[in-house]
């Protein structure tokens, strides 16, 4: 039987339950926790590093949530945003079934955002970052 130390709302508790470690037919490994007592936790997901050592205990720790850029210009099928790099990116996406009109939707909404960005530059003298 092993013990696994959770973080809850700031405070450590100590839980005694069974690790099951395992091996997908992906060759991803599995971890399981089963308590063998009653605990009072709310449900969590996330991002961890999991850092199992040799004389059994593992270590998670939670990876910091990647901050989202907002676009600066959006369009039906795609959007201009500033990357933290100091990268412009221009992503556009388009339904398989409406292949056909790749030419135009990508002519007419790359137009529509550049016209945005040169009103944003000239009329406005405004910066887009």
């Amino acid at each position: 039987m092993k013990t696994r130390k959770s973080r809850i709302l700031g405070e450590q508790v100590m839980v005694e339950g069974l690790m099951t470690f395992g091996k997908l037919e992906t060759g991803l490994r599995t971890l399981d926790f089963e308590c063998c007592e009653d605990v009072a936790a709310e449900a969590f997901k996330g991002k961890f590093v999991v850092q199992g050592m040799r004389d059994g205990n593992v270590y998670m720790s939670e990876l910091p949530k990647r901050p989202k850029n907002k676009p600066l210009f959006r369009e039906d099928n795609c959007s201009l945003s500033h990357g933290r790099n100091g990268c412009y990116y221009f992503v556009f996406s388009l339904d398989e079934d409406e292949v056909g009109q790749l030419p135009q939707k990508l002519t007419e909404q790359t137009n529509a955002i550049a016209s945005k960005m040169i009103r944003k530059l000239l009329l406005e003298g405004g910066e887009l970052g």
